[in-house]
């Protein structure tokens, strides 16, 4: 089964969740989003994939969402292209699998979607 995590390094609850994959014997596919950002067409999927709207993937206090000026109730287009355009704004670790899609805050959701 392929699993994927929208990874950040520097994160000790993206770490976490990676320790939890890899401790349930699973290898997953990397995705250090901020060295390979994610374009607005899988960032929409993604949102699509979670069940829910891009600005619950947002890191609402991030520095850049108040210098953009970006609200919750901003039109779903302008926040995925702002992820697009600043992976920085995308909550992490996201974590996909066949079972469905998480963000794994607290780390231990992950463990709701491993086979």
């Amino acid at each position: 089964m392929s699993i994927t995590i929208y990874h950040n390094p520097r994160c000790s609850k993206s770490r976490q969740a990676l320790e939890l994959i890899r401790a349930a014997g699973h290898e997953p596919d990397i995705i250090e989003y901020l060295k390979t950002p994610p374009d607005a067409g899988t960032i929409a999927a993604l949102a699509a994939q979670l069940g829910g709207a891009p600005q619950d993937m947002m890191r609402k206090g991030e520095a850049v969402y108040k210098e953009l000026g970006l609200k919750e109730t901003d039109d779903p287009g302008t926040l995925i292209r702002a992820m697009a355009a600043h992976p920085v704004l995308i909550e992490r670790p996201l974590v996909i699998t066949a079972k469905g899609a998480r963000i794994c805050r607290p780390p231990e959701r992950v463990k709701e979607i491993l086979p």
